[in-house]
């Protein structure tokens, strides 16, 4: 299994509010957020961590460079590209990513490490045994400008992905274990000029593609200066 980071944005609320370092480098826990999800990856048995970061910060390129070298973490491949969006990003990423299941996210997401293991282990049961093309991060815990609400059924099968509340329970937590069977919508909706992640899972329902939910207590996303507290003392609790 592989697993894939976002890391090409460029963190403009976080410089306007105080940051001075770019997102991918910003500090919780005593761990860059990038290191961090470096060193969980590495953890999970990655096979190999692709990794897409702007070319706006050069600093973040040095970084991981440096991470590569010391060979810590296992394999990572590094792909240098400023892009438009996430989705397109997720695109850049996409060929490295044809020939084995996957996990996505982006660099700034902060959750429980044992939920995340559990979250892996649970994807690669069901991939295994075929019944799933994707299993996406969801949580009850909303503390997002604009949340993307994930509906399920009873069984948290995910029927679809909306912008605002339709009596749904979760929202999207921004971690997306996914087949290469997900790659053709990617492309789809590329060809199509769509992008944001949350229209490519819209667009993987419309694709019929089968997701599951798996919940999550609760996940956090370094947006803004004062987050950064937030995931500290969501860490050490």
């Amino acid at each position: 299994m592989k697993f894939a980071i976002l890391a090409a944005g460029e963190g403009s609320r976080l410089f306007r509010e105080g940051v001075g370092v770019p997102k991918p480098l910003v500090r919780v826990g005593g761990e860059t957020l990038i290191g961090r999800l470096l060193r969980i990856f590495h953890q999970q048995g990655a096979e190999e961590t692709v990794v897409i970061v702007n070319q706006l910060h050069p600093e973040t390129e040095a970084y991981v460079r440096s991470l590569m070298a010391e060979g810590q973490y296992g394999p990572i491949r590094l792909v240098v590209k400023t892009t438009p969006s996430s989705m397109h990003s997720f695109h850049a990423l996409s060929p490295y990513l044809q020939d084995a299941p996957f996990c996505l996210t982006t660099v700034d997401t902060i959750f429980r490490e044992e939920e995340f293991t559990e979250y892996i282990r649970a994807f690669k049961e069901a991939t295994s045994a075929q019944r799933l093309d994707g299993m996406m991060a969801v949580t009850d815990f909303i503390d997002d400008e604009s949340p993307l609400y994930v509906g399920t059924d009873e069984a948290l099968r995910i029927t679809g992905f909306h912008d605002a509340c339709q009596g749904d329970r979760y929202i999207s937590g921004g971690i997306y274990a996914l087949t290469p069977r997900a790659l053709p919508t990617l492309q789809r909706l590329m060809n199509e000029g769509q992008s944001r992640m949350r229209n490519l899972q819209r667009g993987l329902i419309a694709d019929g593609l089968h997701l599951q939910a798996c919940p999550f207590s609760k996940i956090l996303d370094v947006d803004h200066a004062d987050d950064i507290a937030k995931a500290e003392k969501f860490l050490q609790s």
